[in-house]
């Protein structure tokens, strides 16, 4: 897919349609191309990557003050962390096949520049800045909370089950009100290259596997494992 230009003013996914092209073009472009072409009218995205991370704080802190009232600041405050995570915003900037529109210098197309977890969170941050001087603080938020929908599903979801989301505590309870034992988690596999590993891990009671997840933390692929073995306890 073709770099951003004056008649493609905007991702297909993306909601917004850019007035100055200019800005998502630079949103789009990473270092690495720019330091390859040495031309002094081409600007690489580290500029509005800054601004992005303020403008998404803003935004995300807002939402969260105003949709969960009833929270303590230590309580937003992880809720934040995840939102603006490099993990969800890569993964909000995947769906937006921002990685395909990427500009890179050729040593991150050889490396697989367009897959990493830290080009693609950075270059969402970009783009909600870009989006910013573009069109303002509310296009900015409308773009923003869109982009990141499905994690803030996920957040929702969570509040009405408080806990909900520590899969880990709950089995281990589970476990020891049952069986009077804890489980125990084993990684049995690391798949991928070193910037996108995939863990594979299993969850053990009395040494048989009641659970398996994945993710690409083994914590993360913990949590899912305990997820799935209590689903089955739950049965």
């Amino acid at each position: 897919m073709t770099p951003a230009s004056s008649a493609d003013s905007s991702p297909a996914p993306l909601k917004y349609q850019f007035i100055n092209a200019a800005l998502l073009n630079e949103a789009l472009t990473h270092k690495s191309y720019v330091n390859e072409r040495k031309s002094p009218d081409r600007k690489h995205n580290e500029r509005l990557e800054f601004l992005g991370d303020a403008v998404l704080s803003l935004i995300i802190s807002d939402h969260l003050a105003t949709r969960y009232p009833q929270l303590s600041e230590g309580a937003l405050s992880k809720l934040k962390a995840k939102l603006v995570s490099e993990t969800s915003l890569a993964n909000a900037a995947r769906r937006l096949d921002l990685g395909a529109r990427l500009q890179l210098g050729r040593g991150e197309e050889l490396s697989k520049g367009r897959e990493k977890t830290s080009l693609l969170a950075d270059a969402l941050e970009a783009v909600i800045a870009a989006v910013y001087l573009d069109g303002g603080l509310e296009a900015s938020r409308a773009v923003t909370l869109d982009a990141l929908a499905e994690e803030l599903r996920q957040i929702e979801s969570l509040q009405t089950k408080p806990g909900g989301d520590d899969y880990k505590t709950r089995f281990q309870e589970w476990c020891q009100k049952r069986y009077e034992l804890l489980p125990r988690y084993v990684t049995v596999r690391e798949t991928g290259p070193d910037h996108q590993k995939l863990f594979e891990v299993e969850v053990q009671v009395d040494g048989k596997v009641v659970g398996a997840g994945q993710g690409h933390s083994k914590k993360e692929a913990e949590q899912v494992a305990a997820q799935r073995a209590l689903e089955q306890a739950e049965r």
